[in-house]
């Protein structure tokens, strides 16, 4: 083989090595279950199709199924991370299980109380019937302790019904119940169709929502994963933040609504999203209070077993310094 030949040779292989080594290696498979398709969520499927985990080496498999199922899958292994952080909060409260939460997309709680239209104040929902997630639900929860300061006591004067996703409204609007907890989307849809909104959660208690968990085994085992996740995530919230229509045309696709109720909802609730996925200790310290009168557990739980903000806050870090932008 003459010099030439050689160099030619050389140069390709090089040119291979510096231009195809993400395709040149097997992608690691990263499995995400989220409990609904909810606009906080859309920042996986973003981090996913703008190639954001692919330049970190991650294949992510998103999943959208019930909490309890959610974190099932992730202590067995089957799943790497779950979006019910609040579920996962109770699994810690009550059981000890190794989890942690990892990630908090929004620092105020995305849910209203809509109630229908002959209803003007709390007052006036004494012997009524209130359409919640669960009558055990963190957010159940929440409403119960705001609202004595509005003179009900939701324990005594108040029946609350749990209902499936996207089933709430639908109950108010056939009178089944006389209000309803509802997220971000059925709110402006509740509104259209002549609800009233009574109270935003989000401005009444400092607890954080979107949260996701992981376990304490993926994070010791697999810091490196941990730490792509974690960037390629944060790259998404980013982008979700400074971008409206990349990120309107993401609600639209992953929570299949329409583009001018994905205007709104992004316009009403992207403050609400934090800068890094981190949230301060009063908030965690708040959701663990929460959680603990879900789980009917009176011993306090430190912080630190069940937060690990760690991976979030380097990430932010790296891509500040790195001066990374969307």
């Amino acid at each position: 083989m003459t010099i030439s030949t050689k160099i030619m040779v050389w140069t390709l292989s090089l040119s291979f090595l510096l231009f195809s080594t993400k395709s040149a290696f097997p992608l690691d498979e990263v499995n995400v279950t989220l409990p609904s398709k909810s606009f906080q969520f859309v920042i996986f499927p973003i981090a996913k199709e703008r190639g954001y985990m692919k330049e970190e080496g991650i294949d992510l498999n998103i999943i959208v199924t019930g909490s309890t199922v959610g974190i099932q899958a992730v202590l067995a292994g089957d799943m790497h991370f779950t979006g019910s952080g609040s579920s996962a909060l109770v699994a810690v409260t009550k059981g000890n299980a190794p989890l942690k939460t990892v990630l908090a997309v929004n620092d105020q709680v995305l849910q209203w109380l809509m109630v229908r239209p002959q209803i003007s104040s709390l007052k006036e929902l004494k012997n009524k019937k209130v359409a919640v997630t669960g009558v055990a639900s963190v957010a159940t929860f929440m409403f119960k302790q705001v609202v004595p300061k509005y003179g009900l006591d939701a324990n005594k004067d108040v029946t609350f019904i749990a209902f499936g996703p996207g089933q709430r409204l639908a109950a108010m609007m056939s009178g089944a119940v006389d209000a309803g907890l509802l997220t971000t989307e059925d709110r402006f849809a509740a509104l259209d169709q002549g609800m009233k909104e009574l109270m935003y959660l989000g401005k009444e208690v400092k607890n954080s929502w979107g949260t996701v968990a992981t376990t304490d085994r993926f994070i010791k085992e697999q810091p490196k994963l941990m730490a792509g996740f974690m960037r390629a995530t944060l790259k998404a919230l980013r982008l979700v933040k400074q971008n409206r229509e990349v990120a309107v045309d993401a609600i639209v696709k992953f929570s299949e609504l329409k583009r001018e109720l994905a205007e709104r909802t992004y316009d009403d609730v992207i403050g609400t999203f934090t800068s890094n996925g981190v949230v301060d200790e009063e908030t965690q310290k708040n959701d663990l209070d929460i959680v603990r009168l879900v789980a009917k557990v009176k011993k306090e739980v430190p912080i630190e077993r069940a937060y690990n903000f760690s991976f979030a806050a380097q990430a932010d870090k790296e891509l500040t310094q790195a001066g990374w932008r969307p």
